[in-house]
């Protein structure tokens, strides 16, 4: 397993921050590039279409700022999360300012994304692509992705229902590029045991909503905070597509946790990413099933140096065995 050369001497851990609707903004990112870890945002969440270039241009302006004044730390790329879907109206031209601006990497989701593979490697970034089984994997791969974000059970927002030892396995054997792992990721012990079972990057998006610099409302935050894996329910109701949601905030809104009906995958439509009162994600709370491992809303860098010292902490344990 090698990483692309992107990441040389960038990372101060193996992980990307999830891009997440609603939830990330520059601020995050840059917090998370800092740190030392890739931070992503959803290109929908910079709204109006116009503020993207405006997005991109202020993280790449703090990094450059934080780099020239801490030239011994650790500064990683960022990435944009493209959503190939044809009720997507603003992908064209969200790829078009991601090209000008030569993004690092770009995240895509849902359909296979050929078109943007041959954009984005026309200036040298990466695509990695989000899957959930071996068949969309194989589909990915075989348009030229560099890497594949193994989507697992107990992820937040739209996740598969696979075991990540299934899928990380199943993926080493056909793909020698990037694997990044999805799925409860909330500690440094996470991390580790995401690269022993063959990934080279972890994946973790609901232990950044409960910190400072996350665009999250306060009870949103709070309810990651209070939340246990048994308060994650997992629905197509809001979306068309399944994913894990806050069984708090499905209460909040009036309906019942437990009984929910499915949704169709027909209805989704993204060209509700630009409704500011759009259910899912604002009313709707998306979280992964590793809500019960976090205990605090601190700045995104303690998240990151915690998670160091945890990694290590359990490199070493299993070193010693």
């Amino acid at each position: 397993m090698a990483l692309p050369s992107l990441f040389d001497g960038k990372l101060r851990l193996p992980l990307i921050g999830a891009p997440m609707f609603i939830v990330s903004g520059p601020e995050l990112v840059a917090a998370q590039c800092k740190a030392g870890i890739v931070g992503s945002f959803p290109a929908l969440n910079a709204r109006p279409q116009e503020a993207l270039v405006e997005w991109i241009r202020q993280i790449k302006s703090d990094l450059a700022e934080h780099a020239e004044a801490h030239p011994d730390d650790p500064v990683a790329p960022f990435a944009v999360n493209q959503i190939v879907h044809p009720s997507n109206p603003r992908l064209l031209a969200d790829m078009e300012v991601c090209v000008a601006e030569q993004v690092p990497i770009i995240i895509t989701s849902l359909s296979p994304p050929r078109e943007i593979v041959q954009a984005v490697h026309s200036y040298g970034g990466l695509v990695f692509h989000d899957v959930i089984n071996l068949r969309h994997a194989r589909k990915a791969i075989s348009q030229g992705v560099d890497g594949v974000i193994a989507v697992c059970a107990g992820a937040g927002g739209h996740a598969g229902a696979l075991s990540p030892f299934a899928l990380v396995g199943e993926l080493r054997k056909e793909f020698d590029g990037a694997v990044i792992l999805s799925g409860a990721i909330s500690r440094g012990d996470d991390v580790l045991a995401a690269r022993a079972m063959g990934a080279d990057l972890a994946y973790s998006g609901t232990r950044f909503i409960a910190s400072e610099e996350a665009r999250a409302v306060h009870d949103y935050k709070e309810m990651i905070v209070e939340s246990s894996a048994s308060d994650v329910v997992y629905s197509s109701l809001f979306t068309g597509v399944k994913g894990n949601y806050l069984g708090g905030s499905i209460a909040k809104a009036g309906m019942d946790p437990a009984n929910l009906p499915e949704g169709r995958k027909e209805d989704m439509d993204f060209t509700k990413a630009t409704d500011s009162e759009a259910k899912a994600w604002k009313d709707i709370w998306g979280a992964g099933q590793g809500v019960g491992n976090i205990h605090d809303i601190p700045p995104a860098r303690d998240v990151v140096l915690r998670m160091e010292q945890e990694y290590r902490a359990a490199l070493d344990r299993v070193n010693a065995a």
